[in-house]
């Protein structure tokens, strides 16, 4: 079990067909989360959205689990962070906003390794009590971090010096792009890397053993090195946990 980490990836509940079955509610997430855990090495489990996500419920959760994920999705509910709804927002999902808060939180009292996605990067930060930065494009003047409904924009990010994030990735990377909104402020994190326009790309705890969030989707790229990262760690931390933690 120690050689191959189990990761847990959070997932939406939406209507999907097969078959002759239409608009079933499912426990779902793009299948590129999962092939890029196994390829680095991990067992990915699907984690599905609760409303009563709550502390207890999700402590008994990860503490069988070796590290997660938190996948990207729609907008972080404003409310949560205390803002005025941005017309742009889109529809929030209180069952993901509520689990994965509360997964996030759990997850660094136990430092269980995460690697937070796009929105899994916001969920951290609003967990934290940070503030997101509702339209992007606002600000930029350009739509090049989501450029067309369903479709990647692809724009390089610098990466800070001497950061977890550059021991993984380096001084540059190119990478796959999709979100109107970003990370504003972001307690108890280091800014890690940057896009050209001043967007925050990546950020860090460095008091962890591995809690890192980008806010591209790596899943989408051919780059496996953040999962392998990410399944390195959980290796670790599996192997550091005593025999009944599970």
């Amino acid at each position: 079990m120690t050689s191959r980490p189990v990761i847990g990836i959070t997932t939406y509940v939406e209507s999907a067909s097969q078959g002759a079955w239409i608009d079933v509610p499912s426990a779902l997430i793009p299948h590129s989360y999962v092939r890029k855990v196994e390829e680095a090495g991990g067992i990915a489990l699907l984690i599905p959205p609760r409303l009563d996500g709550e502390e207890e419920l999700v402590q008994s959760l990860l503490a069988r689990f070796d590290g997660i994920v938190i996948a990207g999705g729609v907008d972080v509910a404003p409310e949560l962070y205390a803002a005025d709804r941005h017309p742009s927002v889109q529809a929030s999902r209180p069952d993901r906003d509520a689990m994965e808060i509360t997964m996030a939180r759990v997850a660094a009292d136990l430092d269980l390794p995460v690697l937070g996605i796009c929105r899994g990067m916001q969920v951290m930060a609003v967990a934290a009590g940070g503030e997101l930065e509702q339209h992007v494009p606002e600000r930029v003047g350009h739509d090049d971090h989501a450029p067309a409904p369903a479709t990647f924009g692809r724009h390089p990010v610098e990466i800070v010096p001497g950061t977890v994030t550059s021991s993984i990735l380096g001084a540059e990377v190119d990478v796959p792009s999709y979100h109107h909104q970003s990370v504003l402020t972001h307690p108890g994190y280091v800014a890690s890397a940057w896009a050209p326009d001043g967007t925050l790309e990546a950020m860090e705890d460095p008091s962890a053993g591995f809690r890192l969030a980008v806010q591209w989707h790596p899943e989408e790229s051919s780059d496996p090195r953040l999962f392998v990262a990410l399944v390195t760690a959980a290796r670790s931390y599996a192997a550091g946990r005593a025999p009944t933690a599970r």
